[in-house]
């Protein structure tokens, strides 16, 4: 049996650990990204790669292994002292011109699950070209690896460096003045001493769920999605809290709960904070929303004439843009965003803490703002769900997409296609479909819009149907 290629996907490497995730696998990835900076990023390569790790099984072994392997290049490496977000570690690459960063984390992955991210010099996730090369040099029988070492390995605590600037992009005191009751579900992960403490500083009361590390994330994957936040919900209810927050594994995502316990959507959420940032920091730019996301934005950003931008799946894509030229926000409908002259990287925390100075600012609930929000522009529902399908049912579908694309769903007449990633099919007015392959899983993808939420069933349903029929 040939052993498997490592392959980058939308967000870094990712394998089950002990199968595909190794540590010679991590020792492979590890040369192949000393070569890489000591090859592109020779301005920066001096002053060394920041290696991070969540709160995985092994993961801070895995981290120094990695570590050993930059080290053993004559790479200077900053080794946190424990688990780190994500952000942070984007942060710290960009505050001291580092060759780049790598965090050990499959963030909202499954326990069994481990990954490497990667950041170059520039702050956001690896572009396509980076990790092509990177992989090249990982999968390259000949490369030689050298012994590990840590004699290049310095520790460090980037907490408290992130901490204040947070502290100086939300406004603090306004939430502090609202007195707001607050619920959060940290769901193990990195946001640890992050989000948790931030909100202990500004608000009446925190309740705090699972702030503590576990490697199996209570038995289910840490992804802060309604069905995973039932214990926050339930506070929410019973302690009558003003709103309930969640990071994920790596708090790189984000997840809102109402005061009433409705799980509000990244789409909304997004969208909210779009024209609240406007607003309220009078900041200029485009929005950056990536092809899956909710043209809730776009009908918004006509409004207040913000330019928008479309963007593959992938947040390295919208870091690219944010780099090139001003953007009030960035964000996908998975839970991720950054903002004005932040970090080119998804921040959970960020997010979290906006969301809630918009709640305390507006004096109301996400639900009531959602309700101003649609009488300006009209309702969209969004939906999207997962089809399972064997590989070789994936293949006969991207066939059949591009050679003959269904020209109708039902009733509805396809006006555009879009083929950035994935086949988007525009149906009128707020109507759309759009179907694409997971990279990684015998998934199809499915993600949809409509003017009701009568007509999103509708689509999703032939949507599936369509899926199904090969």
């Amino acid at each position: 049996m040939t052993e498997a290629k490592i392959k980058f996907g939308t967000s870094g490497w990712r394998g089950i650990i002990s199968d595909d995730f190794t540590f010679l696998n991590v020792v492979k990835v590890a040369q192949g990204i000393a070569r890489y900076v000591k090859e592109k990023e020779r301005p920066t390569v001096k002053n060394g790669v920041i290696v991070g790790y969540d709160t995985r099984f092994l993961s801070e072994k895995f981290a120094a292994t990695a570590a050993g392997v930059l080290s053993a290049n004559g790479i200077k490496v900053l080794l946190t002292k424990r688990d780190t977000p994500t952000p942070v570690i984007s942060y710290e690459i960009i505050k001291r011109k580092l060759a780049g960063g790598i965090n050990i984390t499959a963030s909202h992955n499954p326990a069994s699950y481990n990954g490497m991210k990667f950041s170059p010099s520039w702050g956001g996730p690896a572009l396509p070209e980076t990790t092509k090369i990177i992989e090249d040099y990982a999968n390259d029988p000949l490369q030689k690896v050298l012994p590990g070492d840590d004699k290049n390995v310095v520790a460090l605590d980037p907490r408290e460096a992130y901490l204040k600037v947070i502290r100086n992009k939300v406004d603090l005191k306004l939430i502090k003045k609202a007195g707001m009751k607050v619920g959060v579900d940290l769901l193990y992960g990195t946001g640890r001493e992050y989000l948790d403490l931030l909100l202990k500083e500004s608000c009446k009361k925190v309740t705090v769920f699972h702030d503590h590390r576990d490697a199996y994330f209570g038995g289910a994957s840490p992804e802060p999605k309604s069905e995973r936040l039932s214990e926050l919900i339930s506070a929410i209810k019973k302690e009558k809290l003003d709103i309930g927050l969640a990071t994920d594994g790596d708090a790189d995502r984000y997840g809102i709960v109402d005061k009433d316990g409705t799980f509000i959507t990244p789409n909304e959420i997004l969208s909210l904070l779009m024209v609240y940032l406007k607003k309220s920091r009078g900041w200029n730019g485009c929005v950056v929303r990536t092809v899956a996301t909710t043209h809730l934005i776009d009908a918004l950003a006509a409004k207040y004439n913000i330019p928008v931008r479309e963007t593959p799946v992938g947040f390295k894509y919208i870091g690219e843009i944010m780099m090139k030229e001003p953007m009030i926000i960035g964000g996908e409908e998975s839970g991720g965003l950054t903002t004005y002259q932040h970090i080119p990287e998804k921040d959970g925390i960020l997010a979290c803490l906006l969301v809630l100075e918009m709640v305390a600012a507006e004096k109301k609930s996400i639900k009531e703002i959602l309700k101003k929000m649609y009488g300006e522009v009209g309702y969209i529902a969004t939906g999207r769900g997962n089809v399972r399908l064997t590989e070789e049912k994936k293949q006969k579908l991207v066939a059949a997409l591009s050679k003959k694309p269904p020209i109708k769903f039902g009733s509805y007449t396809v006006e555009k296609l879009i083929t950035m990633d994935g086949f988007k099919f525009l149906l009128g007015g707020k109507n759309w479909i759009m179907i694409r392959l997971s990279g990684t899983e015998p998934l199809v993808r499915l993600y949809a819009e409509a003017d009701s939420d009568k007509h999103l069933d509708q689509l999703v349903n032939l949507g599936k149907k369509y899926i199904l029929s090969f």
